[in-house]
């Protein structure tokens, strides 16, 4: 199982802060995809993904076990 967070406006557009995912293995762009898929009002363009709170590619292999953060991008002045 992988755990998957939300923050800001991706909480607000899931109405949950997390989910869980029911697979062993996966890249970071698989579980975008499978995450475009399933919740489609998610707008992951331009998100950071993190696993086990190091930033990762789309190429990276998230593990059961692991925990994946999406966090969009911030604004401020």
């Amino acid at each position: 199982m992988i755990k998957v967070l939300f923050f800001a406006q991706l909480q607000d557009a899931l109405g949950s802060d997390s989910i869980k995912i029911e697979e062993d293995s996966l890249s970071v762009y698989d579980l975008k995809q499978q995450l475009k898929n399933d919740y489609p009002t998610l707008q992951l363009d331009g998100v950071m993904v993190a696993v086990n709170e190091e930033y990762a590619l789309d190429e990276d292999i998230i593990s059961s076990g692991d925990i994946v953060a999406f966090i969009p991008p911030v604004s401020g002045g």
